[in-house]
């Protein structure tokens, strides 16, 4: 059966729909203070659903790692648009449906989960956008570059490991730069919680920084390791 664009939509969205409901989920939770447990929610959801929908679309789930794949032309650019969108609307009803499932007392402190600078609370100093811009551009870079090597290169190791390395990725972003920025790495990520919850505080570090790091990691590993096909 033809993999269409159709098909490769719905599976960016049920990527980008389980990343939001179930790592923002994690956040509000009563858990939800536990930097750990935030971390491996977020990297196990990516992990199994690359697992599971790589072989359709590429498991990207991700506005920033179809930038990275379209600036190293590994994906059209009419198909990246239908990507973006899938994503966003993923993230979207994700975040509706912990609005719904969450009374707003629980969700309201959180944004619903936003990604915002020095969150989670406990910093002495204050991120600014500036830096949180340069910390979301790295951890994107790391987490595309990731991509790059097991799930497009063909000569990576993605039969071996699956969504393993990606979801790792995530975790270890999430572990150093969550009480930074909350490490988004993924403009949907901010995008679904950011809209339901009318937060949209410093909302240009969420897609200035992934967008950055992920040009910079496409650019480099297609242009340094990816071999070209005859």
């Amino acid at each position: 059966m033809a993999i269409t664009a159709g098909r490769k939509a719905i599976a960016e969205f049920v990527g980008a729909f389980t990343l939001i409901f179930i790592g923002a989920g994690a956040i509000l939770s009563p858990g939800g203070s536990d930097l750990l447990l935030v971390a491996f929610a977020h990297g196990l959801a990516i992990g199994v659903m690359v697992s599971a929908l790589a072989r359709i679309s590429g498991g990207h789930f991700n506005p920033a790692v179809t930038l990275g794949a379209l600036v190293g032309r590994q994906i059209t650019p009419r198909l990246a648009a239908v990507y973006w969108g899938s994503q966003l609307l993923g993230a979207l009803v994700a975040a509706f449906g912990l609005s719904v499932i969450f009374p707003a007392s629980v969700w309201q402190a959180s944004h619903l989960g936003t990604p915002a600078l020095g969150s989670p609370p406990g910093l002495s100093w204050t991120v600014t956008p500036a830096v949180g811009i340069l910390v979301e551009a790295i951890l994107t870079f790391l987490l595309v570059f990731v991509v790059y090597g097991t799930g497009i290169d063909p000569k990576g190791s993605f039969n071996a490991v699956g969504g393993f390395a990606i979801g790792l990725t995530i975790s270890i972003d999430i572990m150093m730069g969550g009480p930074l920025t909350g490490a988004a790495m993924n403009p949907a990520r901010w995008f679904g919680p950011a809209v339901v919850s009318q937060f949209f505080d410093n909302w240009y570090v969420y897609w200035i920084g992934p967008f950055l790091g992920a040009i910079v990691a496409g650019l480099l590993y297609s242009g340094a390791f990816l071999e070209k096909t005859p």
